[in-house]
């Protein structure tokens, strides 16, 4: 039998760390294949998140921590190259001597047409790694839109290109009958109606609202499925204690955002790179431009060979009667395609 769908998971998503230089066409390399959704941000310097693709393209910027609609940078991220990326001058992502981090995702290159909706969307998606990047242009009315995964995604985030509106944040771990914005704070919200709804194996459908839907409006969406040995999308319940709660991933985890859904909180961003050995303390804001924090909240969590052991007993990670949503991507498998076991780190 087969106990995981990937065994090399960094073949996949892989973090990267570097300092910037402050020069033109500044390469950086170590991501071990070509990315087409890079994610930056600065550590030592209080900057925005960037993030790009190569379905909108390389100059194409947004911001997971603001409500900013697309824009067109030259001298941000360049190019997506064989093993990482380049980029120009920008102090947002290169400025001299600073560090930053880049967390990197493969799907399928600079994406094709896809008509399984009954809008016609274009995709790039990894059937193997579970996640497509997905652009579309709104219609004001319900609709459906394609996003090539071949099985229903765990979570969709999806950002209005030419507007200026939140993020929506969707997840099958809380329901398609509720939505988050990654760039707020905010609780978990009935969309009322249906923002996102109907996921299915080849798409989902939008109801007419400005966030996912507008006429005329350009978006894109990222939409993850969960893949055994490489992925893990859910929730946890907390308990106020330094022994919190176990996340069970069935992998040793690479990278890891939570927020908790049930009051307003932040969405914290960990991983292996910046904290290699355990405990795992540094930790930025997908919804703010801090710097990141080192080892502020303590002891955060331990990164084991099949999950995550909470050992903080705050209000990020884990208060009194708290629910929480995370996605988590993994460094290696618990147990390979071979039935060989991986050892905690």
């Amino acid at each position: 039998m087969a106990y995981t769908d990937i065994d090399k998971p960094t073949d996949y998503f892989n973090t990267v760390l570097y300092t910037g230089n402050g020069t033109d066409a500044h390469a950086i390399t170590g991501v071990g294949f070509s990315p087409d959704f890079v994610w930056l941000k600065g550590r030592s310097v209080a900057e925005h998140h960037t993030l790009n693709d190569t379905v909108r393209g390389a100059n194409k910027q947004l911001f997971s921590n603001l409500t900013y609609g697309e824009s067109t940078e030259t001298d941000r991220l360049q190019s997506f190259d064989s093993d990482g990326f380049t980029l120009g001058t920008d102090v947002i992502v290169n400025q001299s001597s600073q560090t930053f981090a880049s967390w990197n995702w493969l799907a399928g290159g600079t994406g094709s047409s896809n008509t399984d909706g009954s809008i016609t969307s274009s995709v790039s998606a990894s059937t193997d790694a579970g996640f497509s990047i997905v652009t579309y242009t709104g219609t004001g009315s319900s609709a459906t839109v394609g996003h090539g995964l071949g099985v229903a995604p765990n979570v969709i985030i999806t950002k209005k290109r030419n507007g200026t509106v939140q993020w929506n944040f969707q997840n099958s771990m809380r329901g398609y009958n509720e939505y988050m914005a990654l760039n707020t704070t905010d609780t978990s919200q009935s969309t009322g109606g249906a923002i996102i709804s109907a996921v299915s194996s080849t798409t989902y459908s939008c109801d007419g609202n400005d966030v996912v839907n507008a006429s005329s409006g350009t978006y894109v969406s990222y939409c993850f499925a969960e893949k055994k040995g490489y992925s893990k999308f859910g929730s946890y319940s907390s308990n106020n204690s330094l022994d919190g709660p176990f996340i069970y991933t069935g992998f040793k985890p690479a990278f890891f955002m939570t927020k908790r859904s049930d009051v307003a909180n932040s969405w914290v961003m960990f991983d292996n790179k910046r904290d290699p050995h355990n405990e795992i303390n540094n930790n930025f804001y997908a919804n703010t431009n801090e710097a990141e924090e080192t080892g502020t909240l303590n002891n955060d969590l331990d990164f084991l060979s099949n999950g995550i052991k909470i050992r903080e007993d705050n209000n990020a990670l884990n208060a009194s009667g708290g629910t929480y949503i995370y996605m988590a991507f993994a460094e290696s498998p618990f147990v390979t395609s071979g039935g060989i076991p991986t050892t905690a780190r």
